[in-house]
């Protein structure tokens, strides 16, 4: 399975380890602005996957190498602010780097599955539906992922409850206006009752992306897995369900837009987007989150 990462960056780097030590991919390809150190980079993980027992071939290309791809995955980004508090900051630059790299990966890699991982990532995955032209079901962002699992780890604690066995999801934007779904939050069956202190958990989930960021100037090891774990699920088939940011029609009177919502993800990408059916205020959240993401889109154009 050919596997293509464009932006080879600390993130895309992070994936195409991963994707190699769990043998996801077969065959991944580096395709970045900086040529020299993408081949670099494509080497040394040559010299690694040396000690595997199933073989990987990972090499350096441009955006031609994409062809044949079951999956690229989108990480290239402009450089990010020094000081930045706000993903949507990035919105603007991202969105005039998308309409270079995009329209090409279609042309390459028409059947291709697409994964945003570039931030904003809500708004950017509704701009790529519209710069490729490719179905909703082969377009996905990372969207509320990795919070979902922030939540679940601190949920988990608090309850004493390994947090594989919590299905709990933080939905939305994956900024300042995602929130939790707990009206639909359970474990062994059991509803997870809405309080005061769990609900402040995901004020907690919400501010670690930024807090690792400012500490040590990236994020890439929880997003570099987590999105392994949404590739291992589609190129595998196993429909496994996770929060990710998906084309929006008709829920709670919101559409076109891009939010996340829990999906099924099989070999065909989006399999199925779950309608959980959230209480007043959550309603409410998913509604303001989508006027955010909309204000984003129109702003960028």
């Amino acid at each position: 399975m050919k596997v293509s990462i464009v932006g080879p960056g600390t993130v895309g780097m992070t994936l195409a380890y991963t994707l190699m030590l769990r043998r996801v991919a077969r065959e991944i390809v580096l395709v970045g602005r900086n040529r020299t150190k993408a081949e670099g980079e494509a080497l040394d993980l040559m010299h690694a996957q040396a000690f595997l027992q199933v073989p990987v071939t990972v090499r350096a290309g441009d955006l031609a190498a994409v062809e044949g791809s079951e999956v690229v995955v989108v990480c290239a980004s402009v450089p990010v602010p020094e000081g930045i508090v706000d993903r949507n900051e990035m919105a603007r630059g991202n969105a005039e780097l998308m309409r270079v790299l995009l329209p090409e990966i279609a042309r390459r890699a028409p059947d291709c599955k697409l994964v945003m991982v570039t931030n904003p990532v809500d708004p950017l995955t509704w701009l790529a539906l519209e710069l490729t032209g490719f179905p909703p079901e082969r377009v996905m962002g990372t969207g509320t992922l990795v919070d979902s699992i922030r939540f679940r780890e601190l949920l988990s604690e608090m309850l004493a409850i390994h947090p594989d066995d919590l299905r709990a999801y933080i939905l939305g934007e994956h900024g300042d206006a995602q929130f939790p779904a707990m009206s639909v939050a359970q474990a062994g069956g059991e509803r997870i009752d809405d309080t005061a202190e769990r609900r402040e958990l995901c004020e907690r989930a919400k501010g670690f992306g930024i807090e690792v960021f400012r500490k040590k100037g990236n994020t890439s090891y929880a997003i570099g897995l987590a999105t392994t774990y949404l590739l291992e699920s589609m190129i595998q088939d196993e429909r496994r369900t996770m929060p990710l940011s998906v084309r929006i029609d008709d829920y709670l009177g919101v559409s076109d837009v891009c939010l996340s919502l829990p999906v099924v993800v099989g070999k065909g990408g989006i399999a199925r987007v779950i309608h959980p059916d959230l209480n007043e205020h959550e309603q409410a959240a998913f509604r303001k989150a989508a006027e955010v993401v909309r204000d984003v889109i129109d702003a960028v154009g």
